[in-house]
């Protein structure tokens, strides 16, 4: 999948909500009065909405235009105790994303004895793993950034174009002849994860093994962070062991062009490249998972536009397509939530005074649905052209994946639909559920029933 080191599409980290049953809280709460938001705006006429229940996860934009509207930075309780700032108007979010007052660092966060541990991806201090580009801040972001582009460069994206769509061939060919088919585990989670395997270089028969690992990951990321953890610890040994044996054979793979990546000198050290190594995977797997299982179920949703993506692909234009990913990640993106920020000195955004050491989370689903920015923000449009999202994030944390996650995304969803043309949902759209969590925003699964293709 798109590797999203620097941006906010990145990892299950955080305090993410526990699944509970369908109609129950999950914990967490939007009482919005002055008490929990500071500065208020405008009067509201309705009651807050409560966050982080089941049925928020299913749509949380009703309560997201809630927000903007009464509460745009507005002080919440997380699922996990932990106590955040969350910025959702679109000005406002822009601003964070590239504020260099707020820190990756997690050691500017001034956090109480109940909140230790229960930011960022559960596991990476223990293993070491904390010197990636989600973690720090200029000057460090800046040299290891360097060093990361001059291994993952847009040429070696561009030459991975066929794999990417051998590989997506290939899992459709796994179910085509069924007539049916649970498009997130047989298509939209394997395919990120043998893609960006070959694409570091991880031998094929060690494959199956991320792809358990992060099956592991996505199943605990509405729940205990321990089995996130474990997983976390196994990657993290073979990492260690797969770049000790690149270093004495190096490939022309991602990993060991970070081994030989070098500025001014610099070489990133064993940690370095093991960080970067593993934030390209974990981070790197379920952003596009959701962007193709996200994607794929609007499009099924407004055939309309749907139709017209098919027509052009139909006449070999890919101009539609361009644009229409850039839509389904504004639309319904994969990542709800920006990665982790915290305050190093007092801030004012939007209005709002934000005391030194507090976690600020920016909602990107909230800020690219936003009316003060987009026209018609809750309408799906393939064809928009003014369509500045945030899904890629802003400023120097920008995603470095994000070339990655557009070829991945347009193969998956082109291929889809030209090879299954009357793909349709199997069952009540109101049965489907989405993973707990509060990073990213991702069905569990997505049955589909299409005419079975001839052997």
């Amino acid at each position: 999948m798109a590797p999203t080191l620097s941006g906010p599409a990145a990892h299950l980290s955080g305090p993410a909500a526990h699944d509970p049953p369908a109609g129950q809280p999950a914990g967490g709460s939007c009482a919005a009065g002055p008490d929990s938001v500071g500065a208020m705006h405008d009067q509201p006429s309705a009651p807050a909405p409560e966050l982080f229940t089941w049925e928020f996860a299913s749509d949380p934009y009703p309560a997201y235009a809630w927000l903007r509207e009464h509460a745009p930075v507005h002080r919440a309780t997380l699922p996990s105790g932990v106590e955040a700032w969350l910025v959702t108007r679109y000005a406002d979010a822009r601003q964070a994303l590239a504020d260099q007052r707020l820190s990756k660092n997690p050691a500017h966060h001034d956090e109480p004895a109940h909140a230790k541990g229960k930011t960022g991806i559960p596991g990476e201090r223990k293993a070491e793993l904390m010197t990636h580009l989600l973690n720090i801040d200029p000057p460090d972001h800046t040299r290891l950034r360097r060093l990361v582009s001059k291994a993952f460069t847009p040429r070696r994206v561009a030459e991975f174009a066929p794999r990417v769509q051998e590989l997506t061939d290939r899992l459709i060919d796994g179910f085509a002849r069924e007539g049916s088919a649970d498009l997130i585990h047989e298509f939209a989670f394997p395919l990120p994860i043998y893609a960006i395997c070959d694409l570091l270089g991880v031998p094929p028969e060690d494959q199956d093994d991320f792809r358990d690992w992060a099956g592991m990951m996505i199943r605990h990321g509405g729940g205990p962070r321990g089995g996130v953890a474990r997983s976390v610890k196994k990657m993290r040994g073979y990492l260690a062991e797969l770049i000790h044996r690149k270093r004495g054979e190096p490939g022309d793979d991602l990993i060991s062009g970070l081994i030989r990546a070098s500025d001014h000198g610099e070489h990133l050290t064993e940690n370095e490249a093991a960080a970067m190594a593993f934030i390209l995977l974990f981070a790197g797997f379920e952003t596009t998972v959701n962007l193709i299982g996200n994607g794929m179920y609007a499009l099924l949703r407004h055939p309309g536009q749907r139709e017209l993506l098919q027509t052009s692909l139909a006449a070999g234009e890919r101009g539609l397509l361009e644009t229409g990913v850039e839509e389904l990640l504004r639309f319904d993106g994969p990542v709800e939530m920006a990665t982790w920020r915290y305050a190093v000195e007092p801030l004012t955004i939007g209005g709002q005074a934000i005391p030194a050491g507090d976690p600020v989370l920016v909602v990107l689903a909230a800020a690219d649905r936003d009316p003060a920015r987009f026209a018609g923000p809750d309408t799906l449009d393939l064809s928009r052209r003014d369509n500045q999202h945030l899904g890629y994030g802003h400023g120097i944390h920008y995603c470095i994946g994000a070339p990655l996650a557009r070829l991945e995304g347009q193969t998956a969803l082109a291929t889809l639909l030209t090879r299954l043309p009357d793909l349709r949902l199997a069952g009540d759209p109101a049965d489907l559920r989405w993973r707990g969590g509060l990073i990213m925003r991702g069905l569990r699964t997505l049955p589909v029933e299409f005419t079975p293709l001839a052997s």
